[in-house]
């Protein structure tokens, strides 16, 4: 009979590989750490949107949801669902989105080539609807839009 006698004198633990999120509102205080950040494994329409200020996540649906404020973007997207569609992407502006995020949003989205028609739902609490308006003409216009496009924006400067 063979005995094994093992004796640790010390114990190393070896990360071979991970993966580390941070939470992006920690960018202003973190800097040089949000620096390493490594660019070519995002999806390329997530670097577009973070680059112009914007909120972005690809999903597999054929309807664009362009909103602000991310209750309103899930709400949205349960009721494209409840209507039997399917959600394209997630796409917050935020509250204080210029008009050339609204294009820079066209034109994240009109880039998906399963994106067969476009929503924008804006409560205008903080952002202002004619920014908004401003911003979908000059991408209409722009991008020559030849999908169907529906907009409710409610709230302020909507008239």
């Amino acid at each position: 009979m063979v005995s094994f006698s093992l004796c640790w004198t010390f114990l190393v633990v070896v990360c071979m590989d991970c993966k580390i999120n941070f939470d992006d509102n920690a960018d202003f205080r973190q800097k040089e750490l949000f620096e390493l950040k490594d660019w070519s494994q995002e999806d390329h329409r997530e670097v577009r949107a973070t680059k112009a200020g914007l909120n972005y996540i690809g999903l597999d649906g054929s309807i664009g949801c362009l909103v602000n404020g991310a209750g309103l973007a899930m709400a949205t997207m349960d009721i494209i669902k409840l209507h039997g569609g399917e959600p394209a992407n997630f796409l917050d502006l935020g509250g204080g989105a210029q008009q050339n995020q609204v294009t820079e949003a066209f034109n994240i989205l009109s880039e998906d080539s399963n994106v067969l028609a476009i929503l924008v739902n804006i409560f205008g609490g903080i952002m202002r609807c004619d920014v908004i308006a401003r911003g979908i003409i000059a991408a209409a216009s722009q991008l020559d839009l030849k999908i169907p496009l529906v907009v409710r924006l409610q709230g302020e400067s909507m008239n």
